[in-house]
């Protein structure tokens, strides 16, 4: 299937690993003219390289940021002055008892996890509405509609991101413009990897019980019983910035593996 996305501009913030490479990697592969972001140039070229040499598209570019730093998103915009598509990935996580949590790291998680995206929507939402054509996503999480206790704080930027998502979506009436959420569930990305890792050694266990156990006593809820990949959440996010989703405006789509225990 052709998803018409040959020579689009996209920017996929958080892309040199997890989720937000694999969707940068598709998008590639489409043919789009693709910006990776990442805090260090060291990750970032070598995101840049791997995805050239994998789906032969040169026309793939890395863009430094650090989104707790307004300086360099302000720096960002100035050298990608328009997109096509905008794909709002970047996030941090970090479970910890509620009492825990100092106002720092809520103050943190709101800087990274949102207003990375409400910067940068901002910054080329008009474009896409006068061009009358564009595509903004934010990749939220399940975890915005059952918060986890573990992670209070984070649910919390990811129920946000629906928030603001659904909110610039009321803006587009009448254009071409779409602007949604996906929502992951627990899906096997770096950091996630790294974290069971450490459970694992930590436990004295196999990173494959770790794995089990998460599924019988955190999300037992889950359908599939596995983590996802971070290439079956980009296959949902490719189709949806694709002109062949022009019907799906302001809507929050799970791919979760059925985490989420509601019918809609």
């Amino acid at each position: 299937m052709d998803l018409q996305l040959r020579d689009k501009t996209a920017l996929v913030t958080g892309s040199t690993a997890g989720i937000g490479y694999a969707i940068a990697k598709q998008l590639a592969a489409e043919g789009a003219k693709v910006f990776v972001n990442g805090r260090t140039q060291l990750r970032v070229n070598e995101a840049v390289e791997k995805i050239k040499a994998d789906t032969g598209n040169h026309q793939v570019t890395g863009v430094i940021c650090d989104f707790l730093k307004p300086e360099q998103v302000a720096a960002l915009i100035s050298q990608i002055p328009e997109v096509d598509i905008l794909v709002n990935n970047v996030a941090i996580f970090d479970p910890k008892p509620f009492k825990d949590i100092t106002d720092d790291e809520w103050l943190k998680f709101y800087q990274v996890n949102v207003m990375s995206g409400v910067r940068l929507s901002r910054a080329y939402f008009d474009r896409m509405i006068e061009k009358n054509w564009g595509r903004i996503i934010f990749i939220s999480s399940e975890s915005a509609l059952q918060i986890p206790a573990e992670m209070i704080h984070y649910g919390m930027t990811k129920t946000a991101q629906l928030a603001i998502s659904r909110g610039l979506a009321e803006l587009t009436k009448g254009t071409n413009v779409t602007v949604n959420a996906v929502l992951p569930g627990p899906t096997l990305s770096e950091g996630v990897g790294e974290f069971v890792e450490k459970l694992a050694k930590d436990q004295k266990k196999t990173v494959e019980e770790i794995k089990h156990e998460f599924f019988l006593t955190i999300r037992p809820t889950s359908l599939v019983q596995r983590f996802l990949t971070p290439g079956e959440v980009a296959n949902m996010v490719t189709y949806l910035v694709s002109p062949l989703a022009a019907a799906t405006n302001g809507a929050a789509i799970r791919a979760e593996g059925g985490v989420v225990k509601t019918a809609v």
